[in-house]
């Protein structure tokens, strides 16, 4: 089986817009640098934060050479690739260009709600078409479906380069089924801020964050200090963050965390329709939150 080698601190990418509308890439150059620089283990692009479906392809092809370029190999890159059509993602997959990139991020389709079967077969027919690592996102607050974890483990246990998902389901009782009967070899990620502390505790190995746009080095300390068994410390700095998760997501992603980089100085707090900036009530408190953490 495929080795998984997305662990630890994974930042969901934003992408920077200038208040044209326009991809801001001297932005997104200073976020990538920041996020190097401050403890990111990789990077997942071109994915839901990075408010893909609103991005033309031109604009995807150049966000993901850019990256690629400055990374230079320093952190492994995860590259979206998913959609509710699995001829046409098998076709991107066999045809696309993924050069640079070290693994596929595929969600569960969405909005014509299979059967687990149709999710099995689903992935199976991405995985077959990759020799890329794949990683499954199950995420039923958006795409309507859960997968559970029955079928997570049946594709992990036929399908040698399906390495790990992320899950944003909010169940630790999922999380804990898929842990318990997965291959040796399988990981699980969380792709839930608030519960990456539980997650870990319980045998996840990392995450792919949303907040870690903004506050890469302080969450990188909280999984650090988990996987050195130093669990109080970990939980010092979760519990810091409690009002600033709820807060990101309020307004829905990537609206918040955006407010957050703005407020730091790191980009124009710019969204592309139909998604639209936080309420200024929202942002308001977030900035109380982050003078009162004295970062």
């Amino acid at each position: 089986m495929t080795q998984n080698i997305f662990k630890g601190l994974g930042i969901a990418l934003v992408t920077p817009f200038k208040t044209d509308g326009s991809v801001d890439y001297e932005a997104l150059e200073r976020l990538v640098d920041y996020q190097l620089d401050n403890g990111a283990d990789f990077l997942c692009i071109l994915a839901t934060t990075g408010e893909t479906p609103c991005l033309s392809a031109e604009e995807k092809s150049c966000i993901k050479q850019q990256i690629v370029r400055q990374v230079n190999g320093r952190v492994p890159i995860l590259m979206g690739c998913g959609g509710n059509n699995t001829a046409a993602v098998v076709h991107e997959l066999q045809v696309g260009d993924f050069q640079g990139i070290d693994g596929i991020l595929s969600v569960c389709p969405y909005y014509n709600k299979p059967s687990q079967e149709g999710l099995y077969r689903h992935f199976k027919a991405i995985a077959e078409a990759t020799s890329l690592p794949v990683v499954l996102y199950n995420v039923p607050g958006r795409t309507g479906i859960l997968m559970k974890a029955e079928t997570t483990c049946r594709l992990a246990h036929d399908c040698p380069n399906i390495v790990a998902i992320k899950e944003a389901s909010g169940s630790l009782e999922l999380v804990d089924e898929i842990i318990k009967h997965k291959p040796a070899d399988f990981d699980v990620i969380s792709g839930d801020d608030a519960l990456t502390y539980p997650m870990v505790a319980s045998g996840a190995v990392g995450v792919i964050s949303v907040i870690g746009n903004a506050l890469p080095k302080e969450f990188s300390r909280m999984i650090r200090l988990e996987f050195n068994n130093e669990y109080a410390a970990a939980r010092v700095i979760h519990h810091k963050f409690t009002d600033l998760y709820s807060l990101l997501f309020v307004d829905g992603n990537p609206a918040g965390v955006k407010a957050l980089l703005h407020e730091m100085g790191f980009i124009e707090n710019v969204l592309r329709l139909p998604l639209v900036p936080t309420r200024v009530t929202t942002l308001q408190k977030m900035s109380e939150i982050l003078k009162g953490l004295k970062l």
